[in-house]
């Protein structure tokens, strides 16, 4: 009877715990730094403030109002949130981007190949949109003391409205250009390679007027903390900025990232040489990565979206001061970065740009992890059988510490009928019966926790694992088979979980431990595969695989360890 209604009292709090996850996706409150704000009315300077000139010589602050550009003043078109002029559409195989000629900015990014979700498999995700909620938007330009260089507020001339990467090329350019009244011109070039997501930008100046001319290139990423993208339900991944940033002003350097609720409270200013700056969520990242050799200065603010009430945030970079002298010409040249954050390719975008793949403490394990996964997805060409392969790899890999285990649990077992007479002798006083198990267990030195050192040493490796699952856009949405069409999320029938209970369940009752354990303890073990196989509904099912296939092959090694020893005590 206790124990019926102990495994009662288990399946209430678990269906308790499902109430309390369904109520939390539909009415739990939003994050603070989130909440909506009063709207902001729109006006021209609300199109994106520009920066303060760069950091390499001392240039007085901006204040003036910026020059009037034709159309700037246009009042924005329904939906809108920042002005439009025209678009220039740019096709490669891998990129569908969209530029407004307004600012020359790049307003909308598909990513080619990449669905925004499982339900929809037909519609590629935009990581670039100009629209609310997910609003994600690169402004880009030149900025001086007086505001007359062309900016994210200036209007572009394109050369042309459509480009496409064709057959056998590998790099297109795409022309805007900008001239003000007195000859000086500027020419915003975006460069579009084949198979990559960086995308080069460079500034062309030549200088028709009688005065010198000192500017400052600058880039920054203005978006809201919403993703298209399909995150692992039932935890929460990071949003937010991360940069390269420079050690003491020396050649080191350190990855550091801010959330947006962080820069609520201390947005980011940095001065510094190379490094990069980021906008970070758990799959997908917009960087800037300027000239490794410049001094310049790194920042990421909260910024108001005019008319929306959702919080918003800018993150870029302002390039150092140079001065084009009358008749002279100048480039002003940085790279992008707008994708997926592959990890196979991140290492060759720049120094330290593939920690944005961020594993936390256990970098260690979870980085030889994903590298071993990678090889055996390369071989058998499916995530799942990968994961089944490195699951043998690491049960092999342990197998001395299993063995070890299993000895000890086999040895425990031997000495059933001796705990249990132990038991019924001391029934009525406890304190007695653990000195009577004790002196046994010195008698045949024996350790019964002996057994668990091995599970925690395997430990830190099943959650390395579940930091590789969670981060790797590689695994996103990856089949395995039949109904498990997305590694990174949980089973939608629970199956795997199930399954994984069952397993667990068998393996206690092969180990025999319960034997050396109170009541209570027997019944919390009773109901550890009950909780458990909850507990894993709600996690990948990459990772409740392993754990499947951990079992099944733990039970395996001790179901022949056991025979194994029968076999040599027999042959005494």
């Amino acid at each position: 009877m206790d124990n019926r209604r102990f495994i009662l009292f288990c399946a209430l709090a678990a269906i308790l715990f499902l109430m309390y996850q369904a109520w939390q996706k539909d009415h739990a409150p939003k994050p603070p730094a989130y909440a909506e704000k009063t709207p902001a009315p729109a006006t021209p300077e609300m199109d994106g403030e520009l920066p303060a000139p760069g950091p390499a010589a001392a240039a007085p602050q901006a204040s003036a109002t910026p020059a009037a550009e034709p159309g700037a003043e246009a009042p924005l078109a329904p939906g809108e949130v920042v002005r439009s002029a025209g678009r220039v559409l740019v096709t490669t195989d891998v990129l569908r981007v969209e530029i407004d000629t307004y600012g020359g900015d790049l307003r909308r990014a598909e990513l080619i190949g990449i669905p925004v979700s499982k339900t929809r498999p037909e519609q590629n995700l935009h990581l670039l949109n100009d629209r609310l909620p997910n609003f994600f938007i690169v402004q880009s330009g030149l900025v001086d003391a007086a505001e007359t260089a062309p900016s994210h507020r200036s209007l572009f001339k394109a050369v042309q409205a459509q480009y496409a990467l064709a057959e056998g090329q590998d790099r297109l350019e795409v022309r805007l250009d900008w001239q003000d009244a007195q000859g000086r011109r500027v020419s915003k070039v975006y460069g579009f390679h084949r198979g990559d997501y960086q995308i080069d930008l460079r500034h062309e100046v030549s200088n028709a007027a009688s005065e010198a001319w000192t500017l400052s290139p600058y880039v920054q990423f203005w978006r809201t903390p919403h993703s298209e993208s399909e995150d692992p339900p039932f935890i929460k991944t990071f949003h937010g900025v991360g940069y390269y940033e420079q050690k003491n002003g020396g050649g080191s350097y350190r990855f550091t990232k801010a959330s947006f609720e962080d820069l609520e409270e201390e947005p980011v200013s940095l001065q510094q040489t190379g490094g990069w700056n980021a906008v970070m969520e758990n799959y997908f990242i917009g960087a800037v990565i300027p000239p490794a050799q410049d001094t310049h200065r790194f920042y990421a603010k909260p910024r108001a979206i005019p008319g929306a009430r959702q919080s918003a945030y800018v993150a870029g970079y302002v390039g150092p001061l140079q001065t084009v002298a009358p008749g002279a010409q100048a480039v002003f040249e940085t790279r992008l970065f707008i994708g997926p954050k592959l990890q196979d390719r991140l290492a060759d975008v720049a120094p330290g740009f593939d920690l944005t793949v961020d594993y936390g403490m256990l970098t260690i394990l979870a980085k030889p992890l994903f590298w071993l996964l990678e090889k055996l997805h390369r071989l058998v060409g499916n995530w799942g059988f990968a994961i089944v392969l490195l699951t043998l790899v690491v049960k092999l890999s342990f197998w001395k510490l299993s063995e070890a285990q299993y000895r000890a649990m086999a040895r425990m077992k031997k000495f059933t009928p001796r705990i249990q007479q132990i038991k019924e002798r001391y029934a009525d006083d406890r304190e007695g019966m653990q000195r009577a198990m004790m002196d046994l267990y010195k008698k045949e030195g024996f350790n019964p926790l002996a057994g668990c050192w091995p599970l925690l040493v395997q430990f830190p490796v099943f959650i390395a694992l579940y930091w590789v699952l969670l981060q790797s856009v590689e695994l996103r949405q990856a089949p395995f088979i039949l109904w498990i069409q997305d590694m990174s999320s949980p089973d939608p029938y629970w199956v795997l979980p199930v399954l994984f209970g069952v397993s667990m369940w068998a393996q206690q009752k092969l180990s025999g431990t319960a034997v050396t354990m109170d009541e209570m303890q027997q019944k919390i073990m009773m109901a550890m595969p009950i909780m458990l196989t909850v507990f894993f509904g709600f996690f990948p099912a990459g990772l409740v695989l392993y754990w499947l296939v951990s079992n099944l092959i733990g039970i395996a090694q001790q179901w022949y360890i056991t025979r194994k020893i029968e076999r040599e005590e027999t042959a005494k």
